[in-house]
């Protein structure tokens, strides 16, 4: 066996990128204390004092943690995927142990599993309504969502119902499950971002430094713990599975499996309904890619998807709610997406003449969000249809137009389209834009939560620190010239 030696420059900043992980988990602990039950004060009083230097050290360290993984695209040329997927697992592991970072939803989810567990079922009945306001798992969640019933499909309910039983209500158990389920989400992932890269003629450690080891991972699937890793490792997995079976003949074990896992991610939430999509057209072009086989492939990839999401949501005894809880997540005006900025602009102008018309600018541009998205999705599925994009491809483009077009954006949505994306570009100005959108969205948010209303000394003071800390690595690691 061959042994490739390994760069010191990419040993160097594998390092630097552990350092920076811990120096998250370290402000985090310090801040999360009280969600753990564990006391952190006696070794971390220092941290724990004022909101600038928990914060200074969580962002320098998420800025230490860009820096190593853009400088490593440096020697991906000199790196087996081998060593990626170490330097994820070295990366990820302090994160197992910091409490939920960058949202609470994970809380939500601990309140749907109590209210199923009680014989109720959280699509129709909200963590208020099933467990009450003095619940402590009620408590938990953010004001916002406390009334609001679940948006997730049967298998998503499913485990969460599990968990709760298993857990008997312990917050830091179901935290940990919760991460479990997030984690086995990316291990399919690091599984298909493979074999989806060798079907697009990609380079793997490519695929895996921009798809899996992306600091946008570490902190929304890891330390996030958000079900969008189990629901995009399902459906990657399965759009794996199922287009090995399409080839010169028909496979059908591999196709049926991998359209089971897509319809299984589906019903974690809904966007993975792009992967049948993808899949029926790859079908209908193996069978001659007429208009009467693209309409006969899709109708089987919407029965299957019916008859697996039946199946699953009466064994599971939580009904047919799937796509009857679509608005839930749009409740909360997104500023990240792009559908609501104009009627952000508009309602700021309408208030300068006292007009309080936000709200239905904001409506407005989502319908012609909804319009765009559909169209989009049309247009990418012809031209995968028409042989004009491939289908790894055909998949990042459609879920980059449901995230773009979407009513709601946030920084873990932007890996449904950034995974399979690194999959299938090549090195070129598509492939330096996914690039970018990772790495500015992986330090747009502080890892912290809390209320920086009445402390805006510290919050400017936090991320002027973290700043420097991060302009002084960049020149230090810059790449040097040697004297010949």
């Amino acid at each position: 066996m061959r042994v490739v030696q390994v760069p010191v420059g990419a040993t160097v900043f594998r390092w630097l990128g552990l350092a920076g992980v811990l120096l998250v988990t370290l402000s985090t602990l310090a801040d999360g204390a009280d969600q753990f039950g564990v006391r952190t004060d006696a070794v971390l009083g220092w941290l724990t004092e004022g909101a600038a230097a928990p914060l200074a050290v969580a962002v320098s360290g998420m800025g230490l943690v860009v820096l190593a993984w853009l400088r490593l695209a440096r020697f991906l040329a000199e790196l087996s995927a081998g060593w990626l997927r170490g330097t994820l697992a070295l990366w990820g592991a302090p994160l197992l142990v910091a409490p939920p970072l960058f949202s609470g939803d994970v809380h939500s989810y601990l309140a749907q599993g109590e209210v199923a567990a009680r014989g109720l079922n959280p699509a129709t009945v909200s963590p208020l309504d099933g467990l009450g306001a003095a619940h402590e798992l009620t408590g938990n969640v953010s004001s916002y969502w406390q009334d609001t019933a679940s948006p997730y499909g049967p298998v998503f309910g499913t485990i969460q119902r599990l968990i709760a039983e298993l857990t008997d209500g312990s917050v830091l158990s179901g935290v940990l499950a919760h991460r479990v389920v997030a984690v086995a989400g990316l291990v399919l992932i690091v599984w298909a971002v493979p074999k989806l890269a060798a079907r697009a003629g990609v380079s793997v450690p490519g695929a895996l430094w921009l798809g899996v080891l992306n600091p946008l991972v570490l902190w929304h699937f890891i330390a996030g713990i958000h079900n969008d890793a189990l629901m995009l490792g399902l459906a990657l997995a399965g759009v794996a599975l199922a287009l090995s079976g399409i080839g010169e003949r028909i496979a059908p074990l591999p196709l049926c499996g991998g359209v089971v896992l897509i319809a299984l991610a589906v019903n974690v939430k809904l966007p993975a309904a792009v992967g049948l999509a993808v899949v029926g057209v790859a079908l209908a072009r193996h069978f001659g890619a007429t208009f009467g086989r693209f309409v006969l492939a899709g109708l089987a990839m919407c029965a299957s998807l019916a008859l697996i999401t039946l199946a699953v949501a009466f064994s599971s005894g939580l009904g047919f709610h799937l796509f009857t809880q679509l608005s839930v997540s749009g409740e909360v005006n997104s500023w990240m997406a792009p559908t609501n900025w104009v009627g952000f602009l508009v309602g700021a102008i309408g208030m300068l003449f006292g007009a309080n018309i936000t709200q239905p600018a904001i409506e407005v541009g989502k319908l012609i969000g909804m319009v765009v998205a559909v169209a989009g999705i049309g247009k990418v599925l012809v031209d995968q249809l028409r042989g004009r994009y491939a289908s790894v491809t055909s998949l990042g483009a459609l879920l980059a137009v449901v995230v773009v077009f979407g009513p709601v954006v946030q920084p873990w949505y932007i890996l449904w389209a950034a995974v399979p994306l690194a999959a299938c570009l090549a090195p070129g100005k598509w492939r330096n834009t996914v690039i970018g959108v990772v790495a500015v969205f992986s330090v747009i948010l502080p890892p912290l939560g809390g209320n920086f209303a009445d402390k805006i000394g510290e919050l400017v003071l936090g991320y002027a620190v973290a700043i420097a800390v991060l302009a002084v690595a960049t020149v230090l690691s810059r790449p040097r010239k040697v004297a010949v």
